[in-house]
């Protein structure tokens, strides 16, 4: 009953919030009520799947880069790719390189290799994968002169056709051959027609747009779709780091972090293959403002990976479920707190425990999630899909 009052109350509030920044009821999507118990902190009432696992990519010693984060997964010529940011100890430091390792099953990992090196001029981060079935195409977000007070970059990609032999970096570039200013989002995926969409947070400052591109190797003719962002005076738009899938009638729905802290979700839909958005709307789905990973599995359903707390804490991980990309009903554990979460062994700047930033993919039978714990280990949770 004190679970009911209390969510009930959230309820109340939410929808007061919304009405008062303009927003729409209902929400573009929702929770089914009870769908997580927050005063469970360690598994939000929830369980997981038959035959989920967990295997580490990698695992820092004392001597080792001990800041890891941003991982980001993509299967290539049968083959599982993981890269990640890496740094001495901070997050964003000076020395930050992007690493990659590689598996043949998803359980056993290569060691790490550098795919991006640290530079003297810029920061470089992970920005993610692509390819086209012949060629692995590896995003490097660049930061130049980074500070958190102003933040821009842009994004650069190198290419391989093998996993081991790669191109020199080279910009991404936008439908009319212009660098595309701005750093990609980890989570491109194609539409029904092939289309691939994410977003990119443009310059200066960083500013959440949606972009497309029917170029297979998603290197250029990237457009920026009409989307508006919701007023803020800040230099980070309110809303940022966006995942997306589809609904069974092809509308695009695409689900970001909220940094004004509501703790739930911003949305936003395209009726058109990304051309054009709705003006984002906040949404009752919880969030612990954080990276997150949404998509379709192959029967169509919609599955969203996140912290779905109402807190800025970063446990547990779990994914949920919608036939109708509206209202997600159910929910599967994929790690929890207590003996689930190991313990943060090495301090740094903006270092934190919990389940960092996850993003997903399918790969044969089983949902893949690449995500990094306390900031700190390079984890993968897998799951087949039909048992969710």
């Amino acid at each position: 009953m004190k679970t009911r009052i209390l969510l009930s109350l959230i309820c109340v509030g939410l929808l007061a919030y919304c009405a008062k920044v303009g927003v729409t009821t209902p929400p573009l999507i929702h929770v089914q009520a009870e769908l997580f118990d927050q005063e469970n902190t360690e598994t939000l009432g929830l369980v997981q799947a038959q035959n989920t696992e967990t295997f580490t990519i990698f695992e820092p010693k004392e001597t080792d880069y001990r800041y890891n984060n941003g991982v980001v997964l993509l299967p290539f010529k049968g083959k599982l790719y993981a890269q990640w940011q890496s740094s001495s100890k901070d997050e964003d430091g000076p020395e930050t390189e992007v690493k990659f390792s590689v598996s043949d099953e998803g359980k056993n990992w290569s060691l790490p290799e550098i795919l991006a090196p640290a530079r003297e001029n810029a920061i470089v981060t992970s920005g993610g994968w692509w390819t086209d079935g012949e060629t692995l195409i590896a995003y490097i977000n660049v930061w130049p002169s980074f500070t958190y007070e102003d933040r821009s970059g842009y994004t650069e990609y190198i290419s391989s056709k093998d996993g081991v032999v790669w191109s020199a970096p080279q910009r991404v570039l936008d439908i009319d051959g212009v660098p595309v200013n701005g750093v990609i989002e980890q989570d491109a995926h194609t539409t029904r027609t092939g289309r691939i969409v994410t977003a990119f947070h443009t310059s200066p400052g960083l500013h959440v747009k949606p972009f497309y591109t029917d170029d297979p190797l998603g290197i250029t003719g990237w457009t920026q779709g009409e989307f508006e962002n919701l007023p803020t005076t800040k230099a980070v738009s309110r809303e940022i780091e966006p995942s997306w899938f589809s609904r069974p009638n092809g509308d695009l729905v695409m689900v970001f972090r909220d940094q004004d802290s509501s703790y739930q979700t911003i949305v936003s839909v395209s009726e058109n293959d990304g051309v054009s958005w709705t003006d984002p709307e906040l949404a009752a789905f919880p969030d612990s403002r954080s990276k997150q990973s949404a998509g379709n599995l192959p029967n169509g359903d919609v599955f969203r990976v996140n912290n779905p707390r109402n807190t800025k804490i970063r446990s547990p991980l779990v994914v949920s479920l919608s036939k109708d990309g509206v209202v997600f009903d159910k929910a599967w554990l994929l790690r929890g707190g207590g003996d689930d979460l190991q313990a943060l062994r090495y301090e740094g700047k903006y270092k934190s425990i919990g389940y960092s930033y996850p993003k997903s993919v399918i790969w044969g039978d089983y949902l893949y999630v690449g995500y990094a714990t306390n900031k700190e280990d390079v984890q993968i949770s897998r799951v087949p899909w039909k048992n969710l």
